[in-house]
C-alpha cells in the first residue's frame, strides 16, 4: 500500500529527501546547544570568566541561527513535497477513475470517489508532511539526546529508560482502539456526501414537494453519526496529552531531585557527582527526549487518522477497469452493422438473475431501429453494451463485423454516439458544450447539427446565440432544449451508430417528427437506435424491438407488430386512446 502511494511523489522526490536532510542538521545543532550551555555555566559563570562567557555566547547565537535556518529550509521543502504529493495523488486517482467502466464506478459510488479525492487525500498529505519532517526529527533527536544524556551522567539517564516503556504501551493502546473508529467514520463521510449531492441535484424536487424538513432530518442523522464517532475517537486520543505530561513531569521531578542531591553531596564536582551545568543540560535533554516522544505520539495520531484514508485511496489505485483493450485492437469501425448473438448480461458477476437473457438480433448498417418496452425491461442495458460501457456476460456482440472486444475502446466509442436518459450539459457556452462531440468543429458544422436536432431555432433567439452560457447541469434551459442540444452534440461526432435513449421524451411530437425526418434525409448511412415510450417516435423505423423482462418479445415493423404482438398492440391502443381524449 505505502509503496503504491509513494509512486505519486515523482518530481517531488528532491524536496522529499531535502526536508529530512535539513531536519537532521537542525537536530544536530539543537542537541549540541545544551552541552555549550553546560560549559558556559560551569566554566564561565561559576568561574566568573567574562571572556569565556562572551565567546560561548557568540557560539550559542551562531548555533541557534544555523538551527533556525535549517528549520526554515526543512519546513519549506516539506510543504512543497507534501503539496506536490497530494497534487499527483489526486491526478493519479482522477485519471484512474476516467478509465473505469460503469461497473467500476457503481462499485465505489460517486460520493465515495469524491470523498477519497478530497478529504482522504488531505489526510494523507498532512501525514506525509509529518513523516518527512517530524517523523525524522523526533527519533533522531530522541537518540542523540539519549546518547548525550548518558555521556553527561549515565546513572541519571536511566530515568529516561524507565519512563519510555510506559509511554510506548500507552500510545500503542490508544492507536489500536482509535483506528477502527476512523475507518468507520470515513465510510460515513461517503454517505454524508451522497446526501448532500442528492439534495443539491434535486433541490427543485425537494422544494416542490416541501421536503426540506425531511432532508434536514436525513442530513442531521448522518452528521450526528459522524459527530459520535469522532467524539469517541477524540476522547481516546485526548489521553495522549495527559500521558505525555505525566511522563514529562515525572522525569523532571526525578532528575531535579536526584540531580540536586548529587550536586550538594559532591560540592559541584563532576568527578564525584554532578555540576549545575550538567544538571541544566540533563533537564534540557529530558525536555528534548520527552518532546520527541510527544511528537512521535502526534505522528501516531496522524497515522491513525490517515491509515484509513490511505487504504481507501489504494482501493481506487488498485482497481482495474473491467473493460480494457486486447493485444492488437482494431482502430477503425467498418460500418454501423450490429449483431447480438445469444447475449446475456448482469451488472454483477455473481448476480442470481440476468438483466438481459438470450438476446439475438441483427441490425444492418444505416437501419433505423426502434426499441420499446416497459420500465425495467432492459432497453438501456441493451444499448449500453454497444459502446462497451458494460461488457456482455455471455454470448457475443459484434459491430461492423467484429467482436466489440477486438476494437480499441476509444475508436469504438468514437464511432458510437449515445444520448443517454439523463442528459448532462456542463458549465460553459453552448459552443463549448457542443464541441464535446468534436473539439475541432467549425461554427458552420455546429449550426448544421443544431438544425438537424431542431436546436438552432431556439439557440438563435438567445441574445448571445451560440455563445450563451449554460449553467452547471443545464439548469437555465428547458428539458426539451437540453435534449436537443445533447442530440446535436452527439451528431457532431459523425458517428456510424447513433443511440437515442428516450432522449426526445421532453420534446413535443411535432419537433420529434422533424428530428426523425432530418435523420432520415441527412444521415441515411448512420445506424439509428431509438429507445422511446411513444410509438409515434418509432413507428416509421425499419424494425422495432419489443422488450419484456430482459428479453426480446418480438421484432418487426409497426404494421407487423400491430397484428402479431399483444404488448405492442396494448401500448399503441392506450396511446391512441389518450391522444383522442
Amino acid at each position: 500500500m505505502v509503496r503504491k502511494l509513494l509512486r505519486s511523489v515523482r518530481e517531488y522526490k528532491k524536496h522529499s529527501i531535502l526536508a529530512p536532510v535539513f531536519v537532521i542538521f537542525e537536530v544536530i545543532m539543537e542537541v549540541v546547544i545544551p552541552l555549550l550551555m553546560a560549559n558556559l555555566i560551569d566554566f564561565g559563570i561559576d568561574d566568573g570568566n567574562l571572556e569565556y562567557i562572551v565567546k560561548m555566547g557568540v557560539v550559542l547565537v551562531v548555533f541557534a541561527l544555523i538551527s533556525l535556518i535549517f528549520g526554515i529550509l526543512s519546513g519549506r521543502s516539506a510543504a512543497i513535497a507534501s503539496a506536490g504529493f497530494a497534487k499527483n495523488l489526486r491526478k493519479d486517482m482522477y485519471y484512474k477513475v476516467q478509465n473505469f467502466s460503469f461497473s467500476n464506478i457503481d462499485k465505489f459510488s460517486t460520493a465515495s470517489i469524491v470523498t477519497r479525492l478530497t478529504t482522504d487525500v488531505t489526510n494523507v498529505q498532512n501525514a506525509y508532511m509529518m513523516i518527512i519532517r517530524v517523523a525524522v526529527r523526533a527519533p533522531i533527536m530522541l537518540i542523540c539526546a539519549l546518547v548525550l544524556a548518558f555521556n553527561v551522567n549515565s546513572s541519571m539517564a536511566l530515568i529516561f529508560l524507565c519512563i519510555v516503556p510506559i509511554l510506548a504501551v500507552g500510545l500503542f493502546f490508544i492507536m489500536s482502539k482509535a483506528h477502527p473508529i476512523f475507518e468507520r467514520v470515513f465510510k460515513t463521510y461517503d454517505k454524508l456526501n451522497n446526501v448532500v449531492q442528492e439534495n443539491l441535484y434535486g433541490i427543485r424536487v425537494v422544494k416542490s414537494f416541501v421536503r426540506e424538513d425531511h432532508e434536514n432530518e436525513k442530513f442531521g442523522k448522518i452528521s450526528k453519526s459522524i459527530f459520535k464517532d469522532f467524539s469517541k475517537a477524540e476522547r481516546l486520543l485526548a489521553w495522549n496529552m495527559p500521558l505525555m505530561q505525566f511522563c514529562v513531569y515525572t522525569c523532571m521531578l526525578l532528575i531535579s531531585w536526584f540531580g540536586a542531591r548529587l550536586i550538594v553531596l559532591s560540592g559541584n564536582d563532576p568527578v564525584v557527582g554532578m555540576t549545575t551545568g550538567q544538571l541544566m543540560s540533563l533537564i534540557t535533554y529530558a525536555m528534548q527526549i520527552l518532546m520527541s516522544l510527544m511528537m512521535l505520539s502526534m505522528i501516531f495520531v496522524m497515522i491513525i487518522i490517515s491509515r484509513a484514508s490511505m487504504e481507501r485511496i489504494t482501493e481506487i489505485l488498485d482497481e482495474e477497469s473491467d473493460i480494457t483493450n486486447g493485444e492488437n485492437p482494431v482502430k477503425e469501425v467498418k460500418d454501423g452493422s450490429i449483431i447480438f448473438d445469444n447475449v446475456s448480461f448482469a451488472y454483477k458477476k455473481d448476480a442470481d438473475k440476468m438483466c438481459l437473457s438470450d438476446i439475438s438480433v441483427s441490425i444492418k448498417s444505416g437501419e433505423t431501429v426502434g426499441i420499446i418496452g416497459g420500465t425495467g425491461s432492459g432497453k438501456t442495458s441493451l444499448v449500453n453494451l454497444i459502446p462497451r460501457l458494460y461488457d456482455v456476460t455471455k454470448g457475443k456482440l459484434t459491430v461492423g463485423g467484429l467482436d466489440v472486444k477486438d476494437y480499441d475502446i476509444e475508436a469504438l466509442r468514437d464511432s458510437v454516439a449515445v444520448v443517454l436518459q439523463k442528459n448532462v450539459l456542463f458549465s460553459g457556452t453552448i459552443k463549448e458544450n457542443l464541441r464535446w462531440g468534436n473539439e475541432n468543429a467549425t461554427d458552420e458544422e455546429i449550426v448544421n447539427v443544431c438544425k438537424l436536432a431542431q436546436a438552432d431555432s431556439f439557440v438563435s433567439t438567445f441574445p448571445k446565440g451560440y455563445d450563451t452560457y449554460i449553467e452547471q447541469g443545464g439548469t437555465n434551459v428547458s428539458g426539451g432544449q437540453k435534449q436537443r442540444l445533447c442530440i446535436a452534440r452527439a451528431l457532431l461526432k459523425k458517428p456510424k451508430i447513433l443511440i437515442l435513449d428516450d432522449s426526445t421524451s421532453a420534446v413535443d411530437t411535432k419537433t420529434d417528427a422533424l428530428i426523425r425526418k432530418a435523420f432520415a434525409e441527412e444521415i441515411p448511412d448512420t445506424t439509428k437506435i431509438i429507445i422511446a415510450q411513444r410509438i409515434s417516435s418509432i413507428e416509421n423505423a425499419d424494425k422495432i424491438i419489443v422488450m419484456d423482462d430482459g428479453g426480446i418479445n418480438a421484432v418487426g415493423t409497426h404494421e407487423e407488430l400491430l397484428k402479431t404482438n399483444e404488448i405492442y398492440r396494448e401500448v399503441y391502443t392506450s396511446q391512441t386512446k389518450s391522444s383522442q381524449q
